[in-house]
């Protein structure tokens, strides 16, 4: 019972985050007419929520192991909600922008505290089960956002985006404190100086790739900004290497798995978050459909979800990650290609979205479950944080990268759509060979796994 409340009480967290990412894209028309913004201040209610996200999950991983995890997530949900009420109060887009910023400290404090809670309560032989339904709800609210925010807008309005994670987020702290068990990691001091060279590395690195297509990506601005970051995390790696507590030991790194597993990861939320991102608009730019029913009409796609990712966590106690991890994302890139080969009616996507959507069900548990699995039990927090600072620069990159492709090639007048959906394919075979790095499991590893899912151990 302990287990299934965990599962259930990290999933939620998981889904409020996640959900955050994206649902704010369709309000953002609703926005701008209510609070007279500009475009670069639009983007900044996105942006500034991605840049704290990113730059602070090491950091709060490392907390979290030295705190007590159960503690540090229900801090964590406690900022966000408190974070969710300032942004529904927001009257104008400067103070707006600032709640978004604290609101994702808190979500940096929410998703890798969620992933090490959830290691630490299921042995090996469980998790990949568990890690399924975990992947599966979360890449709901991430495939949902669009839809959920563009009902919530039309039929409410935008502040109710952010009101409705308040109830949800006293309920979950209260239920967190009372029915998960503290954990926590090994015995260290907190390393100030390696959180702070990472959190600048990856405040540099986001943030050059965010404003590289509005800016320029020969800026000043941009250039500075990746300068600063490569130079950070080589400092932060230097570091890593003389400082007896290592928030990231570099030992980790020559774990095949773990980095092969890492790398799938990036890759696999680069072409999942621009997917979001480009098929959203479709629908409603080249299909003229209104957010609601764009929503709707991304259903064969974010319904399979709710049947294959609880299927593939079970596939992944049975068979190892490798093999979910190369088929599904080939299906990804497979339907993407097939979705940007363009079409002007809607019936024709519903088979490639389907495809797609069956092959990211299969393949985002099995990165996830890879990279928890790699390392001791006892390290699941550095996994964690690991794995989702790298799925959180992989989708501000993959959205930044092929939104370029998507203005050179023409933008919504030209070939822009098409481009930008073929380079989802790409980002998703490139995915599919980082994850032919992970390690296959003995067929005794996988008899003995099933032996124990079947007796229910």
């Amino acid at each position: 019972m302990r287990e299934r409340w965990v599962l259930g009480l990290t999933s939620l967290g998981s889904f409020m985050v996640a959900l955050d990412t994206l649902v704010v894209a369709a309000a953002l028309t609703t926005i701008r007419a209510d609070l007279g913004a500009s475009a670069e201040q639009l983007e900044w209610t996105v942006n500034s929520y991605a840049l704290s996200f990113a730059m602070l999950l090491m950091t709060a991983a490392a907390i979290g192991d030295r705190l007590g995890r159960r503690r540090t997530y229900a801090a964590g949900l406690a900022l966000f909600t408190a974070a969710s009420v300032a942004c529904a109060l927001a009257t104008s887009l400067p103070f707006l922008i600032v709640a978004r910023t604290v609101q994702g400290a808190g979500a940096a404090f929410v998703m890798p505290l969620a992933m090490s809670l959830l290691g630490a309560a299921f042995p090996p032989e469980r998790r990949g089960r568990a890690i399924g339904v975990f992947s599966g709800v979360t890449g709901i609210a991430v495939l949902g956002g669009p839809l959920i925010g563009g009902a919530v807008t039309e039929g409410l309005s935008w502040q109710w985006i952010f009101w409705i994670n308040v109830p949800i987020g006293v309920l979950a702290i209260v239920l967190v404190l009372a029915k998960i068990p503290e954990s926590t990691g090994p015995a260290r001091r907190l390393d100030l100086v390696g959180a702070v060279l990472i959190s600048l590395a990856v405040l540099g690195l986001v943030w050059g790739t965010v404003r590289g297509e509005s800016a320029g990506w020969t800026s000043a601005e941009v250039l500075s900004a990746f300068a600063i970051g490569v130079v950070m995390l080589l400092a932060f790696g230097l570091w890593e290497r003389r400082t007896r507590h290592a928030m990231v030991p570099p030992a980790l790194f020559r774990n095949r798995t773990f980095t092969a597993a890492n790398s799938a990861g990036f890759f696999l939320s680069a072409a999942l978050f621009s997917a979001v991102f480009f098929l959203s608009q479709y629908m409603q730019v080249g299909l003229g459909s209104a957010p609601l029913k764009a929503g709707l009409q991304l259903l064969p796609w974010t319904a399979t979800l709710f049947v294959i990712g609880p299927i593939a966590g079970r596939l992944v106690d049975r068979v190892g990650e490798r093999p979910l991890v190369v088929v599904g994302m080939a299906l990804q890139a497979a339907g993407m290609f097939w979705v940007s080969r363009g079409t002007g009616h809607y019936w024709e996507l519903v088979v490639p979205l389907m495809v797609t959507g069956s092959g990211i069900s299969l393949a985002m548990p099995a990165a996830q479950s890879a990279a928890m699995s790699a390392l001791p039990r006892e390290s699941v927090g550095i996994a964690s944080g690991v794995y989702s600072m790298n799925r959180q620069l992989g989708g501000a990159a993959g959205v930044a990268v092929l939104g370029s492709v998507f203005t050179a090639a023409g933008g919504y007048a030209g070939h822009g759509f098409t481009r930008a959906l073929a380079g989802c394919g790409v980002l998703s075979l490139l995915a599919a060979l980082s994850g032919l790095a992970i390690a296959a499991r003995s067929r005794a590893t996988r008899t003995a796994a099933r032996a124990k899912v079947a007796e229910g151990v």
